[in-house]
């Protein structure tokens, strides 16, 4: 069994006055243990009902949620101890440090209060321990809300937007973070709206949309499976060789670089090569499109409100 499994889960919230919301409508979901996990979807597809399903604090109408082997419904206590999480904007006290606000936490989870300081330190709030929460950036609100779930050191994190806010150099301190704990054996579950980053943190993601998963696996399989079947192809005469091709029986099109975009099977790339060099044409450059998981995501979730 992995670290998460979500089985036909089902959510709908009923309105005295107005029509029920489906947010989720039969998600199933397989986590391996120590991977980034992406979890992305427009606003309103279901991720954060899912993951406050997953957390104990939405009671789904059917289906099952397990995490570390324990059926969520009747076995979260026993295994609650080994999870950590960010579920929205962290909330600590205002007037207190970031190292007291840890501490607290660490006495009420019956930890050290020593505890805080090698988390701060993980987190990059070393130098601005003493320094009160009020005086935070949005920023480094997130890295202590991070660092907050990191005080138990947690075999699994579900982490509902923890770079929010971050800049680019949080952003890289956050997923060198999130890659060191996956790489340690932890599982690090991750809804994010930058999909840069998720792409390049990730190891596997889910796409919901309307409360269903409509994509799911590595993600070099999400990727190959919308634009793994073309490859670029730059030479000297590309008019010439768009003509080529396009005789030849490979769709093409021109990508505004003096370079074609041809779709054509991965083991194709031989017979584009010598097509070409039978009229005189000779690639310099010939590499397998590369698509973003930016552009998988918009395509699937074409219509849906971001």
């Amino acid at each position: 069994m992995g670290a998460i499994e979500v089985r036909d889960l089902r959510k709908t919230y009923r309105r005295r006055f107005r029509r029920d919301t489906i947010a989720v409508s039969g998600i199933d979901l397989d986590v391996p243990t120590g991977v980034v996990y992406g979890f992305l979807g427009p606003n309103g597809s279901g991720k954060t009902t899912t993951i406050r399903c997953l957390l104990g604090l939405v009671r789904p109408d059917s289906g099952e949620c397990h995490m570390l082997g324990a059926n969520v419904g009747t076995d979260l206590a026993k295994v609650i101890g080994r999870v950590g999480s960010i579920v929205e904007t962290p909330t600590f006290f205002p007037g207190f440090s970031g190292r007291r606000n840890l501490e607290l936490l660490a006495e009420a989870g019956g930890l050290s209060k020593r505890a805080a300081d090698p988390v701060l330190e993980r987190v990059g709030l070393a130098a601005r321990a003493n320094d009160r929460f009020r005086t935070y950036s949005l920023g480094m609100k997130q890295r202590l809300g991070l660092g907050a779930a990191l005080m138990k050191d947690p075999e699994v994190l579900v982490l509902d937007e923890p770079a929010n806010g971050l800049d680019p150099a949080g952003l890289k301190e956050v997923r060198d973070l999130l890659r060191s704990l996956a790489d340690d054996g932890r599982t690090v579950f991750l809804s994010s709206h930058l999909l840069g980053e998720v792409q390049a943190i990730c190891d596997s993601v889910a796409i919901l949309a309307r409360g269903k998963c409509i994509a799911e696996g590595p993600v070099h399989e999400v990727l190959a499976v919308r634009g793994g079947n073309a490859f670029v192809v730059r030479a000297p005469k590309i008019r010439d060789a768009k003509r080529i091709l396009d005789r030849a029986g490979y769709a093409s099109t021109s990508r505004g670089d003096r370079s074609l975009r041809v779709i054509a099977a991965p083991d194709q790339a031989g017979a584009i090569t010598r097509t070409l060099a039978d009229n005189d044409i000779y690639l310099t450059e010939l590499r397998p499109d590369e698509v973003s998981l930016e552009a998988v995501f918009l395509e699937l979730t074409e219509g849906e409100t971001v």
